[in-house]
């Protein structure tokens, strides 16, 4: 048992001769950084055919990058035109809590688009990078709806509402606007805005420009949120880590297989619809339209922005 252990390592030694008279870094392993992608319409629940972007979905993958042991830091892709200020600012703070946990830097790398919630997200990096032509910025709130107080009439149809709590239906869509029910509206969406504010002002600090401007919900190119200080610099991912961590920095993409699984998911949804024959109709014309609105709303926030 000794002679084959020496014999190893006599070979271990022929092959690897410097290893004794180099320095350790000669001989270390490239940096490897995690990169997780965080991209489109940010919400709790996406349509049937619809993936969008929540706790939910990013959570195992931002605890696998995190977990990295020997990675130096995190990177993060943010494209997202914005959406549910809950879920932004749910994956802004698991973000942070893991950085805290695992004591990583977190790189932010924004494509596209980093606007309203999109930016919220990007906010949890250490650092933030664009392109010169990313859309960064819209920190406010905005809520969009359509009014049809007339359309039943026209129709000949009577709508019956029975309520318990004299502000139980507000904002009601077949029904003429409250002042009061605006007024509401408006309150809950300065103290939205502000905790928005307050995150952004925490996040960059003294790196934000003195304008007024900023919290107005205007939005910029990448070049001119670096003058804001909305972001640090400019340049793409590959470039950025390879300047930080060496020329031989490789990058490990943590994707989650669900692109497949949906669609195995989907089959056997279909399948049981089939078989539940007078159930198909209903089930696929609820899906077609769910589905159609929900990619209407995502449409919506991407046009703001001219993408």
């Amino acid at each position: 048992m000794a002679g084959r252990e020496n014999r190893q390592y006599r070979r271990f030694v022929l092959k690897n001769p410097l290893k004794f008279l180099l320095p350790r870094r000669f001989f270390a392993a490239a940096p490897v950084i995690p990169v997780v992608r965080l991209s489109g319409m940010i919400a709790a629940k996406g349509g049937r055919l619809q993936t969008v972007l929540s706790l939910e979905n990013c959570a195992a993958l931002l605890e696998k990058a995190f977990a990295a042991k020997h990675a130096p830091a995190v990177a993060l892709i943010v494209n997202s035109p914005g959406g549910s200020p809950v879920q932004s600012r749910l994956i802004f703070r698991r973000i942070r809590d893991l950085a805290a946990e695992h004591k990583k830097k977190v790189l932010v790398f924004v494509e596209d688009v980093a606007a309203s919630g999109g930016y919220m997200i990007a906010c949890a990096g250490d650092e933030i990078y664009a392109d010169p032509s990313s859309i960064v910025g819209s920190i406010g709130v905005v809520s969009a709806s359509f009014g049809f107080p007339e359309l039943l009439k026209k129709i000949g149809v009577e709508r019956r509402v029975y309520t318990a709590g004299v502000n139980k239906v507000s904002l009601d869509p077949f029904a003429e606007e409250k002042p009061a029910d605006i007024a509401h509206l408006q309150d809950l969406q300065r103290q939205i805005h502000e905790i928005f504010i307050d995150l952004v002002k925490t996040s960059r600090g003294d790196r934000l420009r003195d304008d007024g401007t900023i919290f107005t919900g205007m939005f910029w190119t990448g070049l001119k949120g670096k003058e804001l200080g909305l972001v640090d610099d400019l340049g793409d991912i590959g470039s950025i880590l390879k300047a930080r961590f060496g020329s031989k920095t490789k990058m490990e993409l943590i994707a989650s297989p669900r692109n497949f699984l949906g669609q195995v998911k989907q089959a056997g949804a279909v399948q049981a619809a089939w078989a539940g024959k007078a159930g198909w109709a209903a089930q696929a014309a609820e899906g077609a339209v769910e589905t159609a609105a929900q990619l209407a709303e995502e449409r919506s926030l991407y046009a703001r922005y001219g993408l």
